[in-house]
C-alpha cells in the first residue's frame, strides 16, 4: 500500500498516551499541594506548574492533532477523499502539537534550571511566583547545571526540623521527576508531530492505494 493511515493512527495512539502522560505529571505537584495545603498554590512546590505545560502544552494544543489521526484511520481510508482531507488535517494540526510541545520544553527546562521553590526563595509561597514570559527567556547554559538536586543544602534558613528537612526532599525529588517527564514527553511530542506531518502529506498525495486501486 502507498498510504499511510497505518502509520497515522499509531501517531495518534502514541499522541494521546503522552497527552494523558502529560496531564498526569502536570497534575502530580498541583495535588500534592492541594493535600498539604487544602488549596492550591498556597505553598506550590514550585511557580512552573502553574504555567501548565503538561496540561496546555502537552494536553490540550494536540487535541486536534489527535482527531484528525484518529480520524483517518479505517479500512476505506484510502478509498475516501475524507479521509484524504483528514490526513492533510493531520499534518496541519501537529504543527499546533509541536507548538505545544515546545512550550512544554521551555517551561520544563526553565524549572529544571531553578529548581522547586523552596531552593532559590525564603518563602515557598506562591506569592513569590511571576508567571511572566519574559522569565522563560532567561535560560542560561551556564546556570543550568542542576546543583539544586544535587546539593544537600537545599533548605530554607530557619529551624532544624526533621519534618521540613524531609518535605524539601520530598519536593526536590517530585520537582526533578515532573519536570523531567514533561521535556521527555515534549521531546516525543516533537517527533511524533514531526513523523505526522510528513506522513499526512504523503497520505494525501498518495492517493488511493494500488492494492484497493485494483479491486
Amino acid at each position: 500500500m502507498t498510504c499511510c493511515e497505518g502509520w497515522t493512527s499509531c501517531n495518534g495512539f502514541g499522541l494521546l498516551v503522552l497527552l494523558l502522560l502529560g496531564v498526569i505529571l502536570n497534575a502530580i505537584p498541583l495535588v500534592m499541594n492541594l493535600l498539604e495545603q487544602d488549596q492550591f498554590f498556597q505553598n506550590p512546590i514550585s511557580c512552573f506548574e502553574g504555567w501548565f505545560p503538561g496540561i496546555i502544552g502537552a494536553g490540550l494544543m494536540r487535541g486536534g492533532a489527535n482527531r484528525s489521526s484518529w480520524s483517518a484511520k479505517g479500512a476505506l481510508c484510502c478509498l475516501s477523499n475524507q479521509n484524504r482531507q483528514f490526513m492533510f488535517l493531520s499534518s496541519l494540526f501537529s504543527v499546533i502539537t509541536i507548538l505545544g510541545a515546545v512550550y512544554c520544553m521551555v517551561v520544563s527546562l526553565q524549572a529544571l534550571s531553578e529548581g522547586p521553590l523552596v531552593c532559590s526563595l525564603p518563602a515557598n509561597s506562591s506569592a513569590q511566583c511571576e508567571f511572566s514570559f519574559k522569565n522563560l527567556t532567561n535560560i542560561h547554559p551556564e546556570s543550568f547545571t542542576l546543583q539544586w538536586f544535587y546539593n544537600n543544602s537545599c533548605l530554607l534558613p530557619v529551624l532544624n526540623n526533621p519534618t521540613f528537612s524531609d518535605t524539601t526532599s520530598q519536593h526536590t525529588v517530585i520537582h526533578f521527576s515532573v519536570f523531567l517527564g514533561l521535556l521527555l514527553v515534549g521531546i516525543l511530542e516533537v517527533l511524533f508531530g514531526l513523523s505526522q506531518i510528513v506522513i499526512g502529506f504523503l497520505g494525501c498525495l498518495c492517493g488511493v492505494s494500488k492494492r484497493n486501486r485494483a479491486v
